[in-house]
């Protein structure tokens, strides 16, 4: 599996999956169709599938002139997404333990119900490679639009519990404005410290600091470190409660971060 970034819209990462069998190719979440067309066009690839984690514009907005682009070209399309959301034009409708087989890359992706973010979200896992939308990023999760704390959290411990090499390609480059949270809830985490300083030489020279993969995330990202004491202990002279388990934390620290 090849996987370029495709940068839209002021932070947005599309993804496009490629290989060496064929020159076929898969896009992740193409919200803005006019990058993903240059890039097709550049690299000489043919888009033969459209993968989506959730209905939100800048997720999905590129998909009916990306449909109208292959039929242009006489290339077969097929997308996938969510059973439960409404995703335009989509062909194959996915929930948790789905496969998608891409065989002409010769590809499978296992499918995991994320929500939180969207009631809908589900992400894409192949070969060790997550692709998941707007709930896991690095140093952050999502904003809660529809689903609830218990169902966020829920949907982290799933991602949490894979192997810690697997590569996580989500789709924003918010890092630095979440390790800046990070650090106010969890400021003595040397690795996270670590890491943030890593990333502000990145971002200074306008490098990407995705793809992250699940051992960083469950050093660093506060999200992950719910039943953490230092967590839990910030929690609660935030709020000025007494905090008891990682739900009451992780609700605590989810509307910190909305208004930090």
């Amino acid at each position: 599996m090849k996987v370029s970034m495709i940068k839209a819209f002021s932070d947005n990462y599309i993804w496009a999956i490629s290989s060496n069998l064929s020159h076929n190719m898969a896009l992740v979440d193409p919200g803005d169709a006019n990058v993903c067309i240059e890039f097709i066009e550049q690299q000489k690839l043919q888009l033969s599938s459209i993968l989506i984690t959730h209905h939100h514009a800048d997720h999905v907005g590129g998909i009916k002139k990306l449909v109208d682009y292959c039929k242009s070209k006489q290339w077969p399309l097929t997308i996938y997404g969510p059973e439960s959301e409404n995703i335009p034009h989509c062909d194959v409708a996915l929930s948790e333990s789905a496969k998608v087989e891409l065989t002409d890359l010769d590809l499978e992706f296992d499918i995991i119900d994320l929500p939180g973010h969207t009631r809908g979200h589900i992400a894409y896992l192949s070969q060790d490679n997550l692709f998941c939308g707007d709930t896991l990023f690095s140093g952050g999760c999502g904003r809660l639009f529809e689903g609830t704390p218990s169902q966020m959290l829920g949907s982290l411990e799933k991602l949490s519990a894979l192997p810690e090499h697997t590569q996580v390609y989500c789709a924003h480059e918010y890092t630095q404005a979440n390790l800046n949270f990070a650090l106010s809830v969890e400021p003595d985490n040397t690795e996270l410290v670590d890491y943030y300083n890593q990333v502000l030489q990145k971002r200074e020279q306008d490098i990407a600091t995705i793809p992250t993969s699940i051992m960083l995330e469950k050093k660093i990202n506060p999200f992950l470190r719910c039943n953490e004491s230092s967590l839990m202990t910030s929690a609660a002279e935030f709020s000025g409660d007494k905090v008891n388990d990682k739900l009451q934390t992780f609700t605590i620290i989810r509307a910190w971060k909305d208004n930090f």
